[in-house]
């Protein structure tokens, strides 16, 4: 659940991006009424209009999270802050410039910090931070912990790099479509691929394989 959870600002982002693009004049009027004050010259165009609106929908969502987390008294992660932080300004230059490139750029920068927080926490301070988040539900041999948090920090280095090459060589319709069922479907395929090859090394509590 809480990858849906997490997921959930992509999926708004992705209804309100399609929605727009089949309504680019209504799209265009609605962004100028209420994001004018806040874009150079003061009027969306249609051809902008649906990346502006859905990276205005992506933000609320992601402030939404923080706040229904906060109220009903769970802990939030560091990284949906840094999401925060991240789509609220790099969202607010693609606002402010009418230009998509830089609400592209914000899921490769959050993939690149998760996976450089893996990598420095591993290398430098000596912390396994999948195991930090995963070892009260499996058992796994100090080796194989290593082997996994640098997995993770090499998969996310390559989404990165992914959503890059998606977002550069193909059209944003194409580049929305990627953020939401593309990272989903490589998230779930890792893990999956993953779940295999970490089950022969799985030991219960008494530590017997």
């Amino acid at each position: 659940m809480k990858i849906l959870f997490d997921f959930l600002p992509i999926a708004l982002f992705f209804g309100m991006f399609k929605y727009a693009e089949g309504e680019r004049e209504w799209a265009a009027a609605l962004g100028t009424e209420w994001l004018g004050f806040m874009v150079a010259g003061g009027v969306v165009g249609p051809a902008e209009a649906p990346v502006l609106l859905a990276t205005v929908v992506v933000i609320l969502a992601t402030m939404a999270q923080i706040v229904w987390l906060k109220g009903s008294g769970r802990k939030i992660d560091k990284m949906l802050w840094v999401s925060l932080g991240l789509v609220t300004l790099l969202g607010g230059a693609t606002i402010y410039f009418h230009s998509e490139s830089f609400i592209k750029w914000k899921p490769t920068v959050l993939y690149w910090v998760m996976g450089g927080a893996l990598l420095i926490g591993q290398l430098v301070f000596k912390k396994n931070g999948i195991r930090s988040l995963m070892g009260s539900q499996m058992r796994l041999p100090d080796d194989i912990w290593q082997r996994v948090n640098l997995s993770w920090a090499a998969f996310f280095t390559a989404m990165g790099c992914i959503n890059l090459w998606v977002a550069y060589n193909f059209s944003t319709s194409a580049w929305v479509n990627f953020k939401l069922f593309g990272g989903l479907g490589l998230m779930f395929a890792f893990v999956a691929v993953q779940a295999i090859y970490l089950n022969k090394y799985m030991t219960d509590k008494d530590g017997a394989s």
